[in-house]
Formats: structure tokens, sequence, C-alpha cells
């Protein structure tokens, strides 16, 4: 489910991420309980997919898109938050994805994965995702 300030949230399967063009990652992480995990990943950018849906805010403000957050959570229960300025290609430019396969496999029955591949350890790879949130950072009340 991909919901939040959108102005077309919608439910996505494995199957209609595959219809966005897919990109492909090797990455290399450090599991703590593991030690180091080598994989190939494919999928559509987590950008796109969110672009996609309508973001709420004006594409020419770069201040106002800085202020967006992603909130990832998966079917163990494990979730994780993104800013939109990491993804964006005016900023950070990360190649997040929305894995559909993992080594060649394909996730359908799995679930997709997010995938962060700057991250050194694997914590904020969410499997089976369930839910992406997409909303601003509103200013606190002083």
């Amino acid at each position: 489910m991909l919901h939040g300030d959108l102005d077309h949230p919608a439910t996505l399967s494995v199957a209609d991420l595959r219809e966005w063009e897919q990109h492909r990652t090797e990455v290399v992480f450090d599991c703590a309980t593991n030690g180091p995990q080598h994989h190939v990943f494919e999928g559509p950018l987590l950008r796109d997919v969110v672009a996609g849906a309508g973001p709420a805010f004006d594409a020419r403000r770069r201040k106002d898109r800085s202020r967006f957050l992603l909130a990832v959570s998966g079917g163990d229960g494990h979730h994780t938050v993104l800013a939109w300025a990491e993804l964006d290609e005016d900023f950070g430019g990360s190649p997040v994805l929305l894995a559909t396969r993992l080594d060649g496999e394909e996730l359908d029955e799995a679930g997709a994965q997010l995938v962060v591949p700057s991250d050194r350890c694997g914590a904020r790879y969410v499997s089976a995702v369930t839910h992406v949130w997409f909303g601003a950072l509103a200013a606190p009340d002083l």
C-alpha cells in the first residue's frame, strides 16, 4: 500500500512493480548475525513509484521537497524511515529500490523488498513491504 500525501495512493503487487522500469544493483552489506551478505536485487526505483503517485509538493521548490519523509513497513513488523531528499536526484539521488527479484528469484510470494544500496549494514532493508507512507514533516508548534 502506497499512501499519505499523494494524489494517487495505490495498492501495488510485486507484479505491478514489474511494470515500472527495472534497475539492477549488486550489494554487499555486513549483517551482524550472518556476516557479509552479497546479493543482486532488481526492481523499480522507489522515487519513481512515489513520483508516479503524485507527491503533494511543488516539484520546483527544493526546500518544500526536502520536508518529506517515507516510512516503510514490512510483513515481519520491521519499519524504517527515509528522507525524500535521500532519493531526490537534486539531493542525494540514492537508487533505493522496491525489489521484485533477489538473486534472480522472483519475490512474488515473499513480497517486495526495500533495498538501500548505500547502507553498509542491512538494517534499512525491509522484507515483504506492506506499507510505504509518504508525508511532510510539520513544523513544531512553539
